[in-house]
C-alpha cells in the first residue's frame, strides 16, 4: 500500500513535467526518450526494490520533484546537509544554474542510472553538478566537452550559445573560454585550408567592387555575409562572446584582412540594419521599444568601435567607418568612443567620396549648417587639417563637393557659409571649380544677397584655380560681382593666349628640326639633291623671339608660367588703380556739379558715366556710378564698364597683342628668308 501511494504521489507531481519536458525535446534531436519520463519510472522502480517512500520534496522554480532521501544524500553533498536542516523539503536558490532540465539529469545520476550527454544540456548539467557538488557528474562532462564537444565546430557553437543564461558559472569552470579558443582555432584552419582558401572571408572581388564608391547598404552587405556560413554563425553569437571570438583570432595569428570583415558585416547586422532596429523596438510590448532599441545598438557599436584595427585597413570599405559615425549621431556613445570613431573616420577622410559623408535631414526651425551632421563633418575636417595629414587636396576637394550639397538651404546665412569654407585653408584647394559651383548655387538660392556680401564670399575664389570651362560660365554668370567677372576674363585670355604660345612654340620646334642638321628629326635630303649651303639657324634666328629659350640641345622651350603670374598680379593691380581713378572722378565732378549748379542727365534709366556736356571740363572722362564699388552696379552698367576696362587693358598692352604682332611680323621675315633658300 506504502508503494501504491508513492506511485500515485509520484505520477501526479511528474506528469506535468514529463509533457513538458517531452515537448522541449522536440527541439534538441539528443533528447529522446525524455529525461523526465526516465526519472519518474527510476524513482518508481526505486520505490518497489527498496521498499521505502520517497519523501523528500525538492523544489525547483515553479517545480517540485518527490525522490528518495538516501540516493541523493550518497550522491550530492548539497542535499546530504540541506536535509539535515529540513528532512522533508529542499528548495533550491535562483541561482541555481540550469534549471529543472539539468536537476532531471543529475536525479537519473543520483539513481545510479547512465546520463545522456548532449551538447545542449552538457554545460548546464556541468554548472548544476557544480553547484550541488555531485561527485563523479562533473569530470564525465569535462571529458564529454573535450573529447566531442571541441573537436566540432557546430557542437562547440552550441555549447557556447548555451553557456549565455549560466554565466559567471559557465565562466569559472572555463566552458567559455574552451569553447571561443576552439572555434577560433577551427575559424584559423577554415582560412589555411587550400580548398577553402579565399582572399577575403565574405568579400570576393564582385563584392568588393560592389561595396566600393557607393553608399552603404545594409541588405547587399548581408548577401555578402551569408556566403560563408562559419562567418554566418559568428555573426550569430552574443557580442561578448563575439568579442572574445575576435580577440582569440588576432591572438592565434590571423590576418587582419581575414579578421576585419567579420567585424564589419557584425556591426552591418545588428547596429546599421534597420530591419534589426524594427524588430528590437518591436518586440518590447512592456516598454518604450525605440529607446530599448537604441541602447541595445549602443552597446554593441561602442564594443565595435574598439574592435576596429587602430591602423587602416583595407580590407574594411570607407563608406563603412561613415556609416557608423552617421548611425552614432542617433546614439549616446561614451565621449571615448565617440572620440576614437571620429579619429578613425579623419584617417580615412582622403579616401572618401561626398556620397559617403551624412547628409542632414530637412527641418523647418533649424539651418543646415546648425545640424549635427554638418557640425560633426565640420570638425573632423578641422581635425585633419590641424593633423596636417596625407591627402589634402583630396580632402579640400571632398569638403568642397559637400558643400554644394548643403547650400540650397535657404536659412544658410552667407556668414555661416563663409565659416564653411574656410575650414580648409585655401593653399589646399587645387582646383576651385567645385567651390565656385557651391557658390554659385548659392547665389541662386540667396537672390536677395547684397553686393557686399556676393563681393565676401566670391573673394574666397581664385580664378587662376578654374578650369576654362568654369571661368566661361562665371564670365556668363550675371549674379557674379564685376571685378569677379574682369579677373575671371583676364584669367580666361592668358589660358587661350598660354594655348596658342604652346601650338606656336610646338610648330616652331618642328620646322627648326627639320632645318638643323644633327637634331633628332632632322631634315634628310633624298638621293640627288644637293645639300644646301646656307648656315644653320642659331639661338639668334628669327623663329625664335625673347620669351622662347633655346637649350644646348637644340630645344625650344617656352615662356614658364612666372610670366603668367606676374602678368595676374599686373592686372589686379591696375584694375584697382581704375577702381581708386573712377572714386576719384567721382568726387570731381560732384564738387564740379555743386559749384556751377550742373546736373547729371536724368533721361536714361541707369546712371551715366558722362559728365555734362556744358561743363567747362579739360578731358572728357568717365564719371562714376552712384556706389562706393564697381560691384554695386547693375548688370548693364558693369557690362559696359567691363568693356571699357578691356579697351584700357589693349592699350596698356597686357593681354600681349603687341607682342603677338612682334611674333607675327618675324614670322613673315622667316618665311621670306626660306622662300629665298
Amino acid at each position: 500500500m506504502i508503494g501504491r501511494g508513492v506511485e500515485m504521489a509520484t505520477e501526479v507531481e511528474m506528469s506535468p513535467a514529463a509533457k513538458e519536458a517531452a515537448a522541449a525535446a522536440m527541439f534538441s534531436p539528443y533528447s529522446s526518450p525524455s529525461t523526465a519520463f526516465l526519472l519518474q519510472r527510476r524513482v518508481l522502480s526505486w520505490a518497489k526494490e527498496t521498499g521505502s517512500p520517497a519523501t523528500v520534496r525538492v523544489r525547483v522554480a515553479d517545480r517540485s520533484f518527490i525522490l528518495h532521501r538516501d540516493p541523493l544524500a550518497s550522491r550530492c553533498k548539497y542535499f546530504s546537509h540541506a536535509m539535515e536542516e529540513l528532512p522533508g523539503d529542499v528548495e533550491l536558490p535562483d541561482s541555481f544554474p540550469g534549471g529543472s532540465d539539468a536537476f532531471e539529469v543529475i536525479g537519473l545520476f543520483c539513481y545510479g542510472d547512465a546520463v545522456a550527454l548532449d551538447p545542449f544540456n552538457v554545460a548546464a548539467v556541468r554548472c548544476a553538478a557544480e553547484f550541488l557538488d555531485v561527485g563523479g557528474l562533473g569530470a564525465r562532462c569535462d571529458l564529454y566537452i573535450n573529447q566531442v564537444v571541441l573537436q566540432s565546430w557546430d557542437d562547440a557553437l552550441i555549447v557556447l550559445q548555451r553557456c549565455q543564461p549560466l554565466l559567471p558559472v559557465a565562466e569559472e569552470l572555463l566552458i567559455v573560454s574552451r569553447c571561443v579558443e576552439s572555434l577560433a582555432f577551427m575559424a584559423c584552419m577554415e582560412i589555411l585550408d587550400p580548398e577553402q582558401r579565399r582572399d577575403q572571408p565574405g568579400v570576393d572581388d564582385a563584392g568588393a567592387r560592389a561595396l566600393v564608391g557607393r553608399r552603404w547598404d545594409a541588405e547587399v552587405v548581408k548577401e555578402l555575409a551569408a556566403r560563408d556560413l562559419w562567418i554566418k554563425d559568428l555573426i550569430a553569437l552574443p557580442f561578448e562572446f563575439f568579442k572574445r571570438i575576435v580577440q582569440a583570432l588576432r591572438r592565434q595569428g590571423m590576418k587582419e584582412k581575414y579578421v576585419s570583415p567579420v567585424v564589419l558585416f557584425y556591426a552591418n547586422k545588428w547596429v546599421l540594419s534597420k530591419k534589426t532596429h524594427k524588430f528590437w523596438a518591436s518586440s518590447d510590448e512592456a516598454g518604450d521599444g525605440e529607446t530599448d532599441a537604441n541602447r541595445r545598438a549602443t552597446e554593441i557599436l561602442q564594443g565595435v568601435v574598439d574592435l576596429l584595427p587602430v591602423e587602416a585597413s583595407g580590407a574594411i570599405p570607407v563608406a563603412f567607418y561613415f556609416a557608423l559615425l552617421s548611425r552614432s549621431l542617433a546614439l549616446e556613445l561614451k565621449e571615448e568612443s565617440r572620440t576614437r570613431l571620429r579619429d578613425q573616420v579623419a584617417s580615412q577622410l582622403q579616401f572618401a567620396s561626398a556620397d559617403d559623408l551624412p547628409l542632414p535631414e530637412h527641418d523647418a526651425d533649424r539651418s543646415v549648417a546648425d545640424s549635427r551632421e554638418v557640425v560633426t563633418m565640420e570638425s573632423i575636417v578641422s581635425s585633419h587639417v590641424a593633423m596636417q595629414r596625407q591627402g589634402a587636396e583630396a580632402v579640400a576637394e571632398l569638403w568642397d563637393r559637400y558643400l554644394v550639397q548643403i547650400v540650397a538651404d535657404p536659412k544658410l546665412r552667407p556668414g555661416r557659409l563663409a565659416e564653411l569654407i574656410g575650414v580648409v585653408p585655401a593653399g589646399d584647394r587645387k582646383t576651385h571649380d567645385h567651390l565656385y559651383e557651391a557658390i554659385k548655387t548659392y547665389l541662386v538660392e540667396h537672390p536677395g544677397l547684397s553686393g557686399e556680401e556676393k563681393a565676401s564670399l566670391c573673394g574666397h575664389l581664385e580664378c587662376r584655380k578654374l578650369s576654362h570651362e568654369a571661368c566661361i560660365q562665371a564670365v556668363q554668370n550675371e549674379r557674379m560681382p564685376l571685378r569677379f567677372i574682369v579677373q575671371a576674363l583676364f584669367v580666361q585670355q592668358m589660358h587661350t593666349h598660354r594655348a596658342f604660345a604652346e601650338r606656336s612654340d610646338s610648330f616652331r620646334y618642328t620646322l627648326s628640326g627639320e632645318l638643323i642638321p644633327g637634331v633628332a628629326g632632322a631634315y634628310t635630303p633624298s638621293p640627288g639633291c644637293p645639300v644646301p649651303t646656307s648656315q644653320p639657324l642659331s639661338t639668334t634666328s628669327p623663329y625664335t623671339d625673347a620669351h622662347t629659350n633655346v637649350a644646348p640641345d637644340g630645344k625650344l622651350h617656352a615662356r614658364g608660367d612666372d610670366d603668367a603670374t606676374s602678368d595676374y598680379e599686373t592686372a589686379s593691380f591696375r584694375i584697382q588703380a581704375l577702381e581708386q581713378e573712377i572714386i576719384s572722378l567721382k568726387k570731381t565732378l560732384q564738387r564740379h556739379n555743386t559749384l556751377k549748379g550742373g546736373s547729371v542727365r536724368k533721361d536714361s534709366k541707369e546712371p551715366s558715366f558722362r559728365a555734362d556736356v556744358a561743363a567747362p571740363v579739360a578731358i572728357r572722362r568717365r564719371a562714376p556710378v552712384s556706389g562706393s564699388c564697381i560691384g554695386s552696379m547693375r548688370w548693364g552698367s558693369q557690362r559696359r564698364c567691363a568693356s571699357r576696362i578691356l579697351r584700357v587693358f589693349t592699350r596698356l598692352a597686357v593681354f600681349g597683342r603687341s607682342r603677338s604682332r612682334g611674333k607675327q611680323s618675324k614670322c613673315r621675315a622667316a618665311a621670306e628668308q626660306l622662300s629665298c633658300l
